[in-house]
């Protein structure tokens, strides 16, 4: 390493002699533009990787959870044995439903942070980790409740009880792998109303084929 010269340029100059077109190019600048056109490129690809370093924040879990702890909805998107999942969700259950309404919507566990929001008789609660986004959080659960609203017409707890896959199903159109997929509440209901319309297909054809076996076996 020559003295002076900055960091970038030393970080930079691996790839210039791996492609002889940046070798070429970077040559004919002078040493002084050079190390400024390096340090402008190391400093967009460290820009990047923080962007892409944001966007990237994942849940661990979602629970929905009544009034009386009664578990309607657990989506788990990090390694939990049965046993685990029974725990985290009893120690959820009675710390969450223990707190006052004048409390913070945010809660420290087990080195992690859980975020929950009462909506009517249920508290709908997703775990993220330390440094992740409470407030953006917040906004992920206040989305699904939105999405769950336009679905079912002011959705509530009886329509999660009675209807609990359609419930997975919008979630998972919001939520992939803990990480938020699709944040336009108009194409969520768009892919939610193909769905139905290929479930209803499909009962229709069945109802077909059993009147058809019903009259050949008369």
């Amino acid at each position: 390493m020559v003295a002076g010269q900055p960091l970038a340029h030393h970080r930079m100059c691996g790839l210039c002699r791996s492609n002889s077109l940046w070798s070429r190019g970077c040559n004919m600048l002078p040493h002084a533009e050079k190390s400024i056109y390096l340090n402008l490129i190391w400093c967009l690809m460290e820009g990047l990787a923080n962007v892409l370093s944001y966007f990237s924040k994942r849940i661990n879990f979602v629970l929905l959870i009544s009034r009386q702890g009664k578990v309607r909805l657990t989506k788990w998107y990090s390694p939990y044995s049965q046993k685990e999942r029974s725990k985290v969700i009893r120690e959820l259950s009675g710390m969450i439903l223990a707190r006052a309404p004048k409390q913070s919507n945010f809660v420290e566990w087990r080195g992690y942070k859980v975020v929950y929001k009462r909506y009517a008789s249920l508290f709908f609660c997703m775990c993220i980790d330390q440094d992740d986004n409470e407030l953006e959080t917040l906004e992920i659960i206040h989305h699904f409740v939105e999405i769950l609203d336009r679905y079912f017409g002011s959705v509530c707890e009886l329509d999660l009880i009675f209807n609990f896959h359609k419930a997975y199903y919008i979630l998972d159109e919001i939520l992939i792998a803990g990480e938020l997929q699709e944040s336009s509440k108009k194409t969520v209901a768009r892919l939610i109303a193909a769905q139905d319309s290929l479930v209803e297909t499909a009962k229709e054809e069945a109802s077909s084929l059993s009147n058809i076996i019903a009259q050949a076996t008369k």
